[in-house]
């Protein structure tokens, strides 16, 4: 009975070690577009206009897709996401953005919560890693400390 606690014991622990790397990769991803979000939130960035061009909806969520023109004219952005898009934005329709250096997309003037949802991710990918470790480093100890059974 003992060989079958240990298999069960191994099989949660290998689990939540896969869980752990898993939030944590994910979590970390996001972390890339942490200071664009924050910059865009804070009106850091380039000012341009953003042109709907079609809208995808997934589940309960809808996001437009367009292009992005600085308003000096000095850069463009072809096929990007709108983040925090204003309500009433139908395609065709435009809207001011701020190109912040988000890897997907651009950011509505008007502004919205995605920092904070970025923020969120980064966070709970930095403790998924956190746990990890130390989960891991529990996992090893625990190991050397069981008798070699003779």
């Amino acid at each position: 009975m003992t060989s079958v606690n240990n298999i069960n014991d191994w099989r949660l622990k290998f689990s939540i070690l896969v869980g752990l790397l898993a939030l944590a990769v994910i979590g970390l991803l996001g972390a890339r577009d942490l200071v664009p979000a924050w910059q865009a939130k804070g009106g850091t960035g380039t000012a341009g206009v953003f042109t709907a061009e079609r809208e995808e909806c997934r589940k309960r969520a809808c996001n437009f897709y367009g292009s992005w023109k600085a308003s000096d004219g000095s850069a463009t952005r072809p096929n990007v996401i709108l983040y925090d898009d204003p309500d009433g934005l139908q395609v065709g329709g435009t809207t001011e953005a701020i190109d912040s250096g988000h890897s997907k997309g651009v950011f509505a003037s008007a502004g919205g919560s995605t920092y904070l949802t970025i923020t969120g991710f980064t966070l709970a990918g930095a403790a998924a890693a956190i746990g990890f470790v130390f989960f891991l480093i529990s996992t090893i100890r625990t190991l050397r400390r069981r008798p070699v059974a003779a």
